[in-house]
């Protein structure tokens, strides 16, 4: 579908992921914005970001869906060989920039692999 135009909600949907550290869930990118901007509108823009290749998702803990700014990806072709890490303490989500190969198996062609990492951030250790 792509990204055709830039729409105010579209740009602070975009400014939102820009200034978080961390991996946003929709109701998380929710309390952020503009009370204006409904539900509705913020999956569409999130699905559309998606397909453009702008933002990636991935499932955390619970199942919840998280959103994260994509970093070479196309519309095209999502790319992302980096775990994400969920601290089980404050719950934040957040890509890691370690990078990790795909396997090679017998006879598979592997495109995609997701890991993700629980643990406790530096702030939340014992």
């Amino acid at each position: 579908m792509g990204v055709l135009r830039k729409t105010k909600n579209l740009e602070e949907v975009l400014e939102t992921f820009r200034h978080s550290r961390q991996a946003l869930s929709a109701n998380m990118l929710l309390e952020q914005l503009s009370e204006g901007i409904n539900k509705s509108t913020v999956y569409r823009l999130l699905d559309r970001l998606e397909d453009d290749g702008v933002i990636h998702s991935f499932l955390a803990a619970n199942h919840t869906k998280f959103y994260a700014l994509c970093q070479s990806c196309t519309s095209d072709k999502h790319v992302h060989s980096h775990p994400h890490f969920q601290c089980l303490s404050c719950n934040q989500v957040v890509c890691l920039e370690e990078e990790f190969k795909l396997p090679s198996i017998n006879d598979m062609n592997i495109l995609e692999a997701e890991v993700f990492l629980k643990g406790y951030c530096a702030s939340c250790q014992f």
